[in-house]
């Protein structure tokens, strides 16, 4: 047995800007988070079942004193950030990439979740909710008089739809899954250049508080070691699938026989076959077969993907 993952807890970053921390990060337990000004809070997240997210806002709400939520953005479209939508105020004005909505009014998970995690997730009471409000570059809202900047990088990155929370007077940057914070990160449906390339652009925000999509809190001093970190990663993956495709290799067969070298250590290491998935396919102008790469990565792991959802 393992030692006892930590309780999520809700911490306060400044003044009125809370992280919705869920340890230990791994399959489908996320971050998430909200900017309360006068009057007004803004979620950034749900989580991936009806209980973590119902016990995320009662925890909220607690420490605003009920202050109503009457904002709230979906920093990408996957269900551990997302299917708590739906437990929302119904009168907030939620916002997200349009690319982040096409892909939630598509995803076929939240109807029944293939038996690629053990225990199969169970999501509770929750309702597919879109953003009622797309994205495509950037748009700034207030929370009760507090600016929030929400921006898309320009590109695929994690996904498609990748959207930041950046609150330019506090210095925080809510970075959705653009970061893993010691953890495997997943670009799966994204792209490796496009997350390789969205380091430098992330890191131009010269935030002194950060909120991983998953992990650890980070601040100005640890953010460039994190930072570094990811893109070694992301050039491993590049080079064990160029090496792989001109040895005629699978994905499967080619993340069997790399070196995860200093990331071997890292939660969800199977991770690697998903990403070469993604490599492979942008490299010869293909889409990911979902289904196999998610096969072929249970396969890394010795069996279904544990998650403690």
């Amino acid at each position: 047995m393992g030692e006892p993952v930590a309780e999520p807890r809700l911490r306060q970053v400044v003044d009125g800007v809370f992280a919705w921390v869920q340890p230990d990060g791994t399959w489908w337990v996320n971050n998430a988070g909200a900017v309360a000004g006068d009057g007004a809070v803004l979620v950034v997240d749900t989580c991936a079942t009806e209980q973590r997210t119902r016990r995320f806002l009662e925890a909220l709400d607690e420490a605003t004193g009920g202050v109503p939520v009457r904002l709230a953005v979906n920093t990408h479209q996957h269900g551990d950030h997302a299917y708590g939508n739906s437990l929302l105020p119904e009168a907030a004005v939620l916002f997200g990439h349009e690319a982040m909505r096409e892909a939630l009014l598509a995803d076929f998970v939240i109807d029944g979740c293939p038996p690629f995690w053990t225990p199969v997730p169970d999501w509770g009471n929750v309702t597919r909710r879109v953003p009622d409000v797309a994205i495509r570059g950037e748009v700034t809202v207030f929370a009760g008089g507090r600016r929030v900047e929400l921006r898309h990088p320009g590109y695929a990155a994690h996904t498609p739809g990748d959207v930041v929370a950046w609150l330019p007077e506090e210095r925080v940057l809510f970075t959705g899954d653009l970061i893993f914070n010691g953890l495997t990160p997943l670009v799966m449906m994204g792209s490796v250049r496009g997350a390789l390339e969205s380091l430098e652009w992330l890191a131009a925000f010269g935030a002194e508080h950060v909120v991983p999509g998953h992990g650890s809190l980070a601040d100005a001093a640890s953010l460039p070691g994190i930072l570094a970190a990811h893109e070694r990663y992301y050039r491993l993956v590049l080079d064990v699938a160029r090496k792989g495709r001109e040895h005629g290799l699978t994905p499967l067969a080619a993340a069997r026989g790399a070196d995860l070298g200093e990331f071997a250590a890292w939660d969800d290491a199977e991770r690697l076959v998903l990403n070469l998935h993604r490599a492979y396919a942008d490299a010869e102008g293909g889409e990911v077969d979902l289904l196999t790469a998610f096969g072929d990565a249970m396969t890394c792991h010795g069996g279904p993907l544990p998650t403690r959802v």
